[in-house]
């Protein structure tokens, strides 16, 4: 894109927009007469975006057996040219894309697998499926609550495999087994289920106004739904485009829902909870230093389940200024980017995305869980069998445990500074939820971060009807249950 004032790049774009077509109508026909393979037939793979996590799922489908990688889609065609030339060089070249759209007219493709922004998600997901495809979809599988759910309807009514990210579901011999131990009581009833992102995010710095966008960018399609507004970040190694967009509302929504969702899944998992949480807050904020950056990089999520809270935890700063290292907890067997789970009994602790252990009430190692799967072989399973119950990650899991983030996010951008006593009195109910912050109170100290001076936020206690997962009475808070989108990228109100 050559140099050019905001204005003269809003039409330029518009008028690019305006020219691509929809999703062709003869998609839904592809969706409902899609043909099953058979078993000695390759599954038909297309990755859409790579910039990143994409990466791993061109190498994830091109290690598996009766599965051929035909087709690669990325907006920014530096990124594009490299993994094709990659996948030429192999010996297994494939049809490369800009546009989705273009992409899901080929007939030829089976599944698509989609590691977009977030903000991208949704539609692209619908879309691969109105137009007969199976689909991978990376974590958090929505930006806003609503998207979630069509993304769920789109899959029963065109009966399509839709396996979420969250590839912890596929420790079937760790984490699962973990997880059936539990429900059959051995640690007594679950009294707190936690999640936690100590995760270190340095400053983005300060950008000085709207950047430009690089020239083998098609910065329309890169927006999508989002606005068409010029992107204000510069990060010294991450440019004006790629990954820091996880830290602006329009198309990510903190580490909550990048790295946490993962966390928030398995916390979920084991209380076996089944719908979004009827009373939710959060508190937290930007705090250590002063960047571009939109979304909290300190805070704690209060889902008040009836059966047990589900908390989670994010930290972005050091355990202390000058430190390289993160938290942890709970501090002698507790980890930084972990679940924890607080029984009668004991505590399970969940380090990674393949095991678990479980230990006694004086700490000592009960029994522990180890193993895992290929997630993206676990689809293909799912693709040949036709059955949505062979799937580890469906997508109505994903749906809530992402959404789980978003309705936490919403009570942080619905609430306003307040002082640590302000806190501790909005708080002084659910005492799971003072003992954290307290604990990040401990943490922000270390760092040098006075709250008296630089205030954190204290969000709204937010009531949920989980079987409309709407806010009855609240317009605030429903409206950030979905957004405006822009058109054609519109995500449709019936799939």
């Amino acid at each position: 894109m050559k140099n050019m004032d905001r204005r003269s790049f809003i039409k330029t774009s518009a008028l690019a927009s305006a020219s691509l077509s929809l999703l062709p109508a003869l998609g839904r026909a592809q969706a409902v007469n899609a043909r099953v393979r058979g078993a000695n037939e390759d599954i038909r793979v297309a990755v859409v975006g790579f910039g990143g996590r994409g990466k791993d799922h061109i190498q994830g489908f091109g290690e598996l057996s009766g599965v051929r990688l035909v087709a690669l889609c990325d907006v920014d065609n530096t990124i594009l040219d490299r993994e094709t030339k990659k996948c030429a060089d192999a010996g297994k070249p494939v049809q490369s894309y800009t546009d989705i759209r273009k992409l899901l007219e080929n007939k030829d493709i089976d599944v698509v697998s989609i590691a977009t922004p977030n903000h991208w998600h949704a539609l692209a997901a619908i879309w691969s499926m109105q137009a007969g495809k199976d689909v991978y979809l990376e974590k958090p599988v929505s930006n806003n609550v609503w998207e979630g759910r069509q993304i769920v309807n789109a899959a029963r009514k065109y009966n399509k495999m839709c396996q979420t990210g969250t590839q912890s579901r596929s420790s079937r011999e760790g984490i699962a087994k973990m997880v059936e131990w539990v429900k059959a009581g051995n640690l007594g009833k679950i009294l707190i289920a936690r999640g936690q992102c100590y995760k270190p995010r340095g400053s983005i710095g300060k950008s000085q106004g709207p950047q430009k966008v690089p020239d083998s960018i098609d910065y329309n399609l890169w927006c999508g739904p989002a606005p068409l507004d010029l992107p204000r970040r510069n990060h010294p190694s991450h440019g004006t485009i790629h990954y820091d967009w996880h830290w602006f509302w329009a198309y990510g929504c903190g580490d909550l829902g990048n790295q946490g969702i993962h966390q928030m899944d398995i916390a979920r998992w084991f209380t076996g909870e089944t719908a979004l949480s009827p009373r939710v807050l959060s508190v937290g904020g930007r705090l250590g230093y002063v960047d571009d950056a939109e979304t909290p990089n300190t805070q704690i999520v209060f889902h008040d389940y009836a059966k047990a809270p589900l908390i989670f935890e994010v930290r972005g700063l050091p355990e202390k200024t000058g430190s390289s290292s993160m938290d942890k907890f709970p501090p002698k067997i507790g980890g930084s980017v972990c679940v924890n789970i607080h029984c009668e009994g004991g505590l399970v602790h969940v380090p990674n995305y393949n095991s678990a252990t479980a230990y006694d009430k004086d700490g000592k190692k009960i029994i522990e869980f180890k193993g895992t799967e290929s997630h993206y072989a676990n689809l293909i399973k799912a693709v040949r069998s036709r059955k949505v119950e062979d799937l580890h990650a469906d997508i109505l899991e994903g749906h809530l445990s992402s959404a789980l983030c978003h309705t936490g996010n919403i009570s942080y951008r619905l609430g306003k500074q307040s002082s640590p006593d302000e806190i501790r009195e909005g708080l002084k109910t659910d005492s799971a939820a003072w003992e954290a912050v307290a604990r990040m109170e401990e943490h922000l100290t270390a760092n040098g971060v006075d709250l008296k001076q630089t205030r954190a936020t204290l969000g709204p206690v937010l009531k949920m009807d989980p079987q409309t997962e709407t806010f009855p009475g609240n317009r605030a808070a429903n409206k950030l249950l979905t957004r405006a989108y822009r058109k054609p990228f519109v995500v449709p109100a019936k799939v």
